[in-house]
């Protein structure tokens, strides 16, 4: 693994700012990791702690330290991403930055009324889209059989599957036994210590991989082939070279079945690279990024994320 110090004299430090508020955040800090390689990424949100941190850590250390996954497509179809947000003027402008798309996540809340209407202005904004919810596990068992019901009763064959309904494989497995919309696992995966070691039988359908809080390409492939369910590549608001990792990821897995939650960088007023999103597609390709000294971090933010990464360092080590 690279030396500590290597590690903290590749670092430059960056501040992001969103369109809209997603995950209660309003920007993003990221330290990206100038290699041999390429750049990576480590951006774990503010409140993750070391050892959560550290899978983002070894993402960012394969990036740019570690020698290129096979590319197996050059071109990865995308989703688009809707926060829980209500305006008819903002919803039919976000979902214009996502030409070509045929399916979008929308998150949802406890306000069923909220959430219906916010589907119904995205279908309004894109009709013909198919439709996936993420509810980052925040719903009970009972909640989960209701809303799914009604959610089925109202889109049909236009709802694609639900991400993380409850936060429990327990839950997951009475849910999927008694309903006929899709489960995706994301939460319960990428918080799990040992990933590999979960047991997944009849509590989903699908697997969502992100690089980044997994620990890069290679935990993701792993974990991908231990499993042999089909896998929806997505990304944890990542600044353009956290994205890319989640497209080389997808190219190196090759077959396509989902299409890929890549797409969140229409979420950032700007980026340190432009990722075109054309027919519903992005290029895979190496990102460099540009004027970084545009979005650097402030200076008095600088000593708080050097001891980040020796923390999580330390767990690696």
């Amino acid at each position: 693994m690279v030396d500590l110090q290597e590690l903290l004299d590749s670092i430059h430090l960056i501040k992001l700012d969103l369109n809209t508020p997603f995950r209660g955040v309003t920007s993003r800090e990221i330290a990206l990791i100038e290699g041999p390689y390429g750049w990576g990424e480590f951006s774990p949100f503010l409140e993750y702690g070391a050892k959560e941190s550290s899978r983002w850590l070894a993402s960012g250390i394969e990036a740019a330290f570690e020698e290129p996954f096979p590319r197996l497509l050059e071109k990865v179809r995308v989703n688009a991403t809707m926060p829980a947000i209500n305006d008819p003027d903002q919803i039919a402008t976000l979902m214009a930055l996502y030409p070509g798309v045929k399916t979008v996540k929308v998150k949802v809340t406890e306000d069923e009324s909220a959430d219906f209407s916010r589907i119904e202005r995205v279908q309004e904004a894109a009709p013909g889209i198919r439709i996936r919810i993420d509810v980052n596990g925040s719903w009970s068992l009972n909640q989960a059989e209701e809303r799914l019901r009604s959610l089925l009763k109202r889109l049909d064959d236009e709802l694609e599957y639900v991400e993380q309904p409850c936060n429990s494989l327990e839950e997951l497995r009475v849910l999927k036994g008694n309903c006929d919309v899709p489960i995706a696992l994301d939460e319960i995966l990428r918080k799990a210590d040992e990933p590999l070691a979960l047991d997944l039988r009849d509590a989903c359908d699908l697997l969502v991989l992100k690089v980044s809080p997994l620990g890069g390409i290679g935990k993701c492939m792993q974990i991908a082939d231990h499993f042999g369910l089909p896998v929806v590549v997505s990304s944890a608001l990542e600044s353009a070279v956290g994205i890319a990792r989640g497209l080389r990821l997808q190219s190196a897995l090759g077959n396509q079945v989902f299409d890929a939650g890549l797409a969140t960088g229409s979420l950032f007023k700007s980026d340190i690279a432009y990722l075109k999103i054309a027919d519903g597609e992005i290029d895979v390709s190496d990102v460099i990024p540009r004027a970084l000294d545009e979005f650097e971090l402030e200076e008095q933010r600088t000593e708080w994320w050097q001891n980040r990464v020796r923390e999580s360092y330390q767990v690696l080590a």
